[in-house]
C-alpha cells in the first residue's frame, strides 16, 4: 500500500534580534488535539501549492504577517501522529525575516513571543523537545527525522543530516 501522509509545514518565526521565537499557546478550542501545548506556526499544504508556499501562507493566516526569508531546517516524519492515527509528514522552517507586526492571537490560541533559552520549559509535545534543538543549531544541513506516535505518544526518534 503507498505510503500518504498529510503534508504539512510547521515554522518556528524568530524576533528581529533573534533572541525571541512567536509561538502559538493552543489554548482556544476545547476540542483541539494540541490544547494546553505551545506550538510552532503552521498546517496542511493544499492542492497546487508547493512547500515554500504553503509555509508563507500559514503564517499570513496564523500571524497576520508576510515571510521575507526563510530556510528549510528539516523534515520530520509523523507516523501515526493524527487525532485517528493519521500519518503526517512535516516540513520544518525557520523564518528569520518577516514584515508587519504579529496578531496577538487567532482562533487556535495565543501568540506569544518566548525567549528561545526558555522553549524547552513551555508544555509542548513530548517529541518536540527532541527536534527543536536541530531547528535552532548551527548547523546548515536540514536534519530529516521520524518519530512514530500511537495513542497521541511517541514511540522513538532518529534524524539523519544530509
Amino acid at each position: 500500500m503507498p505510503y500518504t501522509p498529510i503534508v504539512a509545514t510547521l515554522g518556528y518565526v524568530l524576533s528581529p534580534d533573534r533572541g525571541q521565537v512567536l509561538m502559538i499557546h493552543r489554548n482556544a478550542r476545547p476540542d483541539d488535539q494540541h490544547l494546553g501545548k505551545y506550538n510552532g506556526l503552521g498546517g496542511k499544504m493544499e492542492p497546487g501549492e508547493d512547500i515554500a508556499a504553503c509555509m508563507r501562507r500559514e503564517i499570513r493566516e496564523e500571524a497576520g504577517i508576510e515571510c521575507l526569508s526563510m530556510q528549510l531546517r528539516g523534515t520530520l516524519n509523523w507516523p501515526g501522529f493524527g487525532k485517528r492515527g493519521e500519518d503526517w509528514l512535516g516540513f520544518i522552517f525557520l523564518i528569520d525575516r518577516y514584515e508587519g507586526t504579529p496578531l496577538a492571537s487567532n482562533p487556535e490560541g495565543t501568540l506569544e513571543w518566548v525567549a528561545r533559552d526558555k522553549l524547552m520549559e513551555l508544555p509542548m509535545w513530548e517529541g518536540d523537545r527532541h527536534f527543536l534543538p536541530l531547528v535552532f543549531d548551527d548547523d546548515a544541513r536540514p536534519f530529516h527525522g521520524v518519530m512514530p506516535y500511537k495513542e497521541g505518544r511517541m514511540q522513538s526518534w532518529s534524524y539523519t543530516r544530509l
